[in-house]
């Protein structure tokens, strides 16, 4: 009998253990995950397509009005972003912010994020508000963004 109970606690152990290191496996996945957002963000605002494209994992994928935009190397996506930002800036575009972030899915490897973005004026007038999902995936022992889906034009 207790030979029995034993190995129970030992396997009750093991499996609370287990179920512990999976939970704290997926929130550090999803700190991670949105520490990533926040440094797309802040370089996206900056105009700054170097520190931007250090967020991305390659290929990278932007699904936006009904087109997929694929960006085979890091090279390819700062020199598109060099012509991105300026236009940007030309429709009286300044910074961007989040409005929104909710996790929809984790695993240890890969986070889905749905969010809602503002594009404002320097003033802080808003030009526009989109929501987007983002699929955030762990490559070579680094977070990035791997692909992106937006309602935005």
């Amino acid at each position: 009998m207790k030979q029995s109970l034993r190995s129970a606690l030992i396997i009750l152990c093991f499996y609370t253990a287990s179920a512990f290191c999976a939970v704290e496996a997926k929130q550090d996945a999803e700190q991670k995950a949105m520490a990533v957002l926040d440094a797309f963000m802040t370089s996206f605002s900056a105009s700054d397509p170097i520190a931007h494209t250090a967020n991305y994992h390659f290929p990278h994928f932007r699904l936006a009005n009904g087109e997929m935009q694929v960006w085979q190397t890091r090279e390819d996506a700062i020199r598109d972003h060099k012509l991105i930002f300026p236009r940007l800036q030309d429709s009286g575009w300044h910074h961007s912010i989040w409005v929104e972030r909710k996790v929809i899915g984790v695993s240890d490897t890969k986070v889905h994020v749905a969010t809602k973005f503002r594009r404002l004026r320097e003033d802080g007038s808003e030009i526009v508000t989109a929501e987007s999902l983002y699929v955030l995936t762990l490559e070579q022992g680094r977070w990035g963004v791997k692909l992106r889906s937006s309602y935005l034009r």
